[in-house]
């Protein structure tokens, strides 16, 4: 009678071990070898919400491995994966939810760096092509010293007509300048004037 009983609950019990939330960032060796049992559980919290968010796992695995790498103590790490993971989000609600993985973790680096949310909206509005490029730019510029107003109004005014070996040439040539001695906001107006000109078929005037 009562192993009828335990047969018959059988199968209800596998549909609720079904039901349980996926547990796949601890089950990370790379996790279960760097984090101690009390940090690996709270990371793992912070992975599997942001999982079921749709967004990208691994930079956050990567930034709870940097912590340990770095010997940083466990709510140090936990507070870093869980930035991540906030900027990871505001990154899908500035692009959208069609946003790669790598243009998510792009934007976050750009919030990160001083980008607001309504400059990334923009950027993708004024941008067809992928956004990795011109977000990893904007967050270069920014942590060389080029206000993130500044930065961002000379990416968005390249965005729709550059290709991205422009993009990226616009930047080395504003750290140029900068290593030279210009001031950063200067440096980006002017190359930014170049790099339109250039796109644009005319000729640049020289800075």
């Amino acid at each position: 009678m009562h192993r009828s009983r335990w047969f018959a609950s059988f199968p209800l019990a596998l549909g609720l071990l079904a039901l349980r939330p996926s547990t796949g960032a601890a089950q990370d060796p790379r996790l279960e070898r760097r984090l101690d049992s009390a940090t690996l559980q709270s990371v793992s919290a912070v992975i599997d919400s942001a999982r079921l968010q749709g967004l990208p796992i691994e930079s956050l695995v990567q930034r709870a491995l940097e912590g340990a790498a770095k010997h940083a103590a466990s709510p140090q790490i936990v507070a870093a994966v869980r930035r991540l993971a906030a900027e990871l989000g505001t990154a899908r609600l500035a692009l959208g939810s069609a946003s790669s993985p790598m243009e998510l973790d792009a934007a976050a680096s750009a919030l990160r760096a001083g980008v607001s949310p309504a400059d990334l909206t923009r950027l993708r509005h004024r941008r067809t092509q992928s956004l990795t490029v011109a977000l990893a730019t904007l967050a270069d510029l920014v942590a060389s010293g080029v206000p993130p107003d500044s930065a961002s109004a000379a990416v968005i005014a390249l965005a729709a007509s550059a290709g991205d070996d422009q993009i990226a040439e616009f930047r080395r040539a504003v750290e140029r300048d900068i290593a030279l001695g210009a001031p950063p906001a200067v440096a980006a107006a002017v190359r930014v004037d170049a790099a339109l000109r250039q796109t644009s078929g005319a000729t640049p005037r020289r800075p």
